[in-house]
């Protein structure tokens, strides 16, 4: 099981405003916010995904569960007002599985970020 994930990135002001929008409809807020620093995750107020100011990753793909598919919608298109680069527009992906609903941007820093719902409509 995983129990989080570092991103490097350029300008994490820039970063931080794209996934504080682009996660909002996911359930994910900031909860950790130093100077070199932001973590990301849900109620519980524990962070599980971060942005780091340092050396970039790249072409990371992370993903994220959505409770449904109007929030894979909403994701992508705060995703792409906030900054993102379309990288597949919400849709089902069959090749996946048949309930494989999801969505794709690329941040600043051209990481995939991904909303994924695996619920029939």
């Amino acid at each position: 099981m995983i129990d989080h994930v570092v991103l490097g990135v350029h300008h994490l002001d820039e970063s931080k405003h794209f996934y504080e929008n682009a996660l909002r409809p996911l359930g994910v807020k900031v909860v950790v916010d130093k100077q070199k620093l932001v973590g990301f995750g849900g109620d519980s107020g524990t962070p599980f995904f971060w942005l780091a100011l340092r050396e970039p990753s790249h072409r990371v793909h992370v993903a994220f569960t959505a409770p449904d598919r109007a929030a894979v919608d909403a994701f992508h298109a705060a995703a792409l007002r906030s900054g993102g680069v379309d990288n597949g527009p919400p849709g089902l992906r069959p090749d996946y599985h048949a309930n494989y609903y999801g969505a794709f941007a690329f941040d600043a820093d051209g990481n995939n970020v991904e909303a994924v719902c695996h619920s029939p409509a």
